[in-house]
């Protein structure tokens, strides 16, 4: 399986992703995310098709791969670029045509049929040309868009004036300016269309940083003499070192080799201070090194970048479905073939039994074609979610899939992990203490470096940090237990152990120490450490409380020491001393309760995190909690749960709104047009400017107190 991620121009509305998408499963792939806000397209290659077939067949639906270089797909040369062209083209035949048909007088040779003929055919080809290709395409796929709609409406109104004029009795028949406006105004529609959705990425395309900024590469020559010179950003490979000075952008992930410096990494947290970096620290491309000079070598290029990876993980939810978009996507299927019917009824009772004239009905049944809007139902959820993705991201939030920020709406209690969580994880060794004669102090330390060294829980690193030595023990071998500790054997045969109580219950009755260090079954002593809160997590826990979310916390720790942190914080109920089976056992029963999310950063949350409705992780956390979480909080802290939350709740307040004004407006939209309130200029109009109403209501989250 080869993963394709590709950029395709052309998509305007959910039926037009479903083209893809059904074009796609036809030709074998597997995992098809088509997202047509943005244009991402993402799926698993099998080997049945090749990337040229299948991006030539996507050519061949009317879009276009712009992505992949490699490819080498040429474009079609078309004689316009985008809507706003065809719409100035178009309005230059039609402003005569539709002026003469609203002023109290008319001007002569404008009435002349053959003059409303030549002025409306160059609006018509050009019309033809987009909608009528796009409207036979989704035809032949079998799942029909709204241009089907738009190029039936012109072309009955075109067709039906020619053929009064090949008669000779235009005057009876002239609605030429009919299908040239509809034409005109449905391409105007679709350009405040296009600029309204391209406005819900504003968000996520400031997290883009131009992937072509200028970088200073440090080269050495034969004399070990240094060079420094400019290079594209894109050129640099892992391993390369630059420098980067005040005031510039870090190109690509590095590594600090020498300097310090303030970075301002808040296109990643949402952070405004500036971070202190000094000599091995990472730093993360797109930063802003705001003061000091530093020398550092690449560390990750291209996709491999933190930058990459976070745009590449909120596209992919911005393609994922969630449920409430299953019924819209289910109509908008169905949509345009109901249109048509209801078009054809339309004509057929104002023809039969409303009394009214051939033009009169056909007139009622164009208005009908043009003012439905099956993007409308397309368009409510993703332009919701993209808005509300991109709002996250931009502020240090990561959802990994758009299901997550729908299920935030029910959330009714949080469950936290104490350390690392609701504690800076930052911490100092305040007592330790021999219990064997055999075993001197410097051995005592060397023994638990060399044991904690290889732990991923923060109390394992602050050891490791403290007591760093040089001669650490070599093991035969060695390995994390979730929840315990360490365990290893070293090649004379001896085990070693250094957990918690858990491992030293037999041993002795105090279970108040932080580490126990075991040495052939025999406790050889132990190691307090101490921990400090954040200092938002008081906050972000009354926040909580003031939305009545219920707090948990669910910890391994002892419980003297949860329930001294619960207290503080005002947490309402304390579970301590948990395995990571017992955790995940806790959050199951949680659930079952009421949608609960967990919030952890360990290797022993990762499953409670995965089993949650909704598991949120840390950035600093282990790489295992990441992965097991749904949501990601990049600000190394919690100071963002209460926006997360926030976010998920008016984000599908805004979907349930969008909705609302989709299906509202086509159920009195259609109705109104068959009953001759609205001319076919008129609901062109309308059309257009639904969508734009969604797209501005899905912009309103940028700014929406959540």
């Amino acid at each position: 399986m080869e993963k394709v991620s590709w950029k395709v121009e052309g998509m305007s509305c959910t039926n037009c992703a479903l083209t893809v998408h059904k074009y796609l499963e036809e030709k074998g792939a597997n995992n098809v995310k088509v997202n047509f806000i943005g244009g991402d397209v993402s799926f698993d290659l099998n080997g049945k098709s090749t990337k040229k077939d299948i991006a030539t067949g996507i050519e061949g639906l009317g879009y276009h791969v712009v992505s992949d270089e490699k490819l080498a797909i040429p474009r079609k040369k078309r004689l316009f670029k985008n809507h706003f062209q065809r719409f100035v083209f178009c309005l230059i035949f039609t402003i005569p045509l539709f002026l003469n048909h609203i002023l109290p007088f008319h001007i002569h040779f404008l009435m002349n049929p053959y003059v409303q003929l030549a002025l409306t055919i160059p609006v018509y080809i050009v019309g033809m040309d987009f909608f009528g290709r796009s409207a036979i395409r989704s035809l032949w796929k079998g799942i029909p868009n709204m241009n089907v709609l738009i190029a039936l409406g012109a072309t009955a109104a075109f067709g039906y004036s020619l053929y009064g004029l090949i008669i000779g009795q235009s005057e009876k028949y002239m609605f030429f300016e009919t299908a040239a406006t509809i034409l005109t105004l449905v391409f105007l529609g679709n350009w405040l269309e296009d600029k309204s959705v391209e406005t819900t990425q504003a968000a996520l395309r400031k997290l883009a940083v131009s992937q072509k900024i200028m970088a200073n590469m440090i080269a050495y020559d034969d004399q070990h003499n240094e060079h420094i010179f400019p290079v594209e950003s894109t050129s640099l490979k892992v391993g390369d070192l630059i420098l980067v000075k005040t005031g510039e952008h870090v190109p690509m992930d590095c590594k600090i080799l020498w300097g310090d410096a303030s970075m301002n990494e808040s296109i990643i947290t949402g952070e405004s201070a500036p971070v202190d970096k000094k000599m091995n620290d990472r730093l993360i491309g797109g930063s802003i090194l705001e003061s000091g000079t530093i020398k550092a070598y690449v560390t990750a290029v291209g996709e491999d970048t933190v930058m990459s990876n976070i745009l590449k993980m909120v596209k992919e939810a911005q393609a994922e479905k969630p449920p409430v978009q299953q019924l819209a996507d289910q109509i908008s299927a169905v949509f345009v073939p109901s249109v048509l019917i209801i078009s054809l009824i339309t004509f057929t009772l104002n023809l039969s039994y409303g009394h009214h004239d051939f033009a009169t009905s056909l007139m009622r049944a164009i208005a009908v074609l043009v003012i439905a809007c099956p993007c409308a139902m397309g368009l409510a959820t993703p332009a919701a979610i993209a808005v509300g993705l991109g709002r996250a991201a931009k502020n240090g939030v990561l959802f990994k899939n758009a299901k997550s920020l729908e299920i935030f709406k029910n959330i009714k209690q949080v469950v936290f992990d104490k350390t690392g969580t609701l504690t800076t994880g930052q911490f100092t060794i305040t007592e330790y203490k021999l219990l064997s004669s055999d075993i001197d102090d410097n051995a005592f330390k060397r023994i638990a470096y060399s044991l904690e060294r290889y732990s991923n829980h923060p109390v394992g690193k602050a050891i490791a940090k403290e007591w760093k030595v040089k001669d650490e023990i070599s093991w035969a071998s060695i390995e994390e237990v979730k929840g315990l500790g360490m365990k290893a054997t070293d090649k004379e045969g001896n085990n070693y152990v250094a957990g918690s109580f858990k491992v030293a219950e037999n041993y002795l009755n105090d279970h108040q120490r932080s580490v126990y260090i075991i040495k052939n079954n025999e406790l050889i002593g132990w190691i307090d450490v101490a921990d400090e809160l954040r200092p938002e997590a008081k906050q972000v826990v009354s926040a909580l409380h003031a939305r009545n979310i219920t707090t948990i916390l669910l910890s391994g720790d002892k419980k003297e020491k949860c329930d001294a942190v619960a207290k503080q914080l005002g947490i309402d109920e304390v579970i301590a001393e948990q395995t990571p089976a017992q955790k995940l056992e806790k959050v199951a029963a949680f659930n079952a309760e009421a949608p609960t999310a967990m919030v952890g950063d360990g290797i022993n949350d990762a499953p409670a995190l995965a089993k949650a409705t909704v598991g949120i992780s840390l950035s600093d956390a282990t790489q295992v909690a990441m992965q097991s979480a749904q949501v990601v909080l990049m600000n190394h802290g919690l100071k963002n749960l209460p926006l997360s939350l926030g976010l998920g709740k008016h984000t599908y307040v805004t979907i349930k709104q969008n909705l609302f004004w989709a299906f509202a407006y086509n159920i009195v939209a259609i109705p109104v047009a068959a009953l001759g309130f609205l001319s076919p200029t008129f609901g062109a109009l309308v059309m257009g400017m639904s969508d734009v109403v969604l797209a501005v209501n899905s912009v309103r989250l940028n700014w929406k107190k959540v």
